[in-house]
């Protein structure tokens, strides 16, 4: 039976990662977090002071990066070491934005995504699902909301895990810069793919949001 493949992209902190999941469990499928590939590639290169793109490049023949699951989790895994309550801060989030520009980086991971979805039915998330990695994908679907929308429910996030470690201004200036550097970089820039649906939930709590997300797939996928 071929695999069902649902690709959703958007930008920075409009809640990818938390609704594919939700809608992945809903309908049975496997959750493959892209931007959490691209974080644990960043976080790798803070950790080894791999400044310049040479330095990169030299690093990645000896960098493996893989999901799994843990007790019902997807966890992310760089060189065997758990590396997922390490990679959701801003410095690796802009990094990772930068890192991921990068082509042999793209490439690097391209082939496992790829094939990830192939084997199985998958919601994956990124900047680039629907335009490039899973450019015939069963549906697309392009997630957004305002920039104070998004840079709100991070600092909340933020708050959490580390009360008063930023501010929601500096949150929100992150967001902007991020928005920027993936809308204009080179190499697969945030755009929706020309078949994607557009779903906006600057007005939507979580719960609207997966509803949102399911009608969609649900109307593409006979369901």
């Amino acid at each position: 039976m071929k695999s069902v493949n649902i690709a959703i992209d958007g930008p920075s902190g409009a809640g990818k990662s938390t609704l594919a999941r939700r809608l992945a469990a809903r309908l049975g499928f496997v959750y493959v977090d892209t931007g959490a590939m691209y974080r644990a590639i960043a976080y790798e290169m803070i950790r080894r002071n791999a400044e310049s793109e040479r330095d990169i490049l030299a690093a990645l023949p000896d960098l493996q990066i893989s999901l799994r699951y843990v007790d019902g989790a997807q966890h992310v895994f760089a060189n065997g070491n758990d590396v997922s309550a390490l990679i959701r801060t801003p410095e690796v989030s802009m990094r990772a934005s930068a890192v991921s520009a990068i082509p042999a980086v793209r490439a690097f991971l391209l082939e496992t995504q790829r094939q990830l979805a192939k084997e199985q039915s998958v919601v994956m998330d990124g900047r680039d699902i629907g335009t490039v990695v899973l450019p015939d994908a069963d549906v697309k679907i392009f997630l957004t909301a305002a920039a104070e929308k998004r840079a709100y429910r991070r600092w909340l996030e933020l708050e959490e895990k580390k009360p008063g470690t930023q501010s929601y201004e500096d949150v929100l200036a992150d967001v902007i810069r991020r928005d920027k550097q993936d809308m204009t970089r080179e190499i697969a820039p945030l755009r929706p793919a020309e078949d994607a649906v557009t779903v906006d939930t600057t007005d939507a709590d979580l719960k609207q949001s997966e509803e949102m997300l399911y009608a969609v797939c649900r109307e593409k996928l006979h369901l």
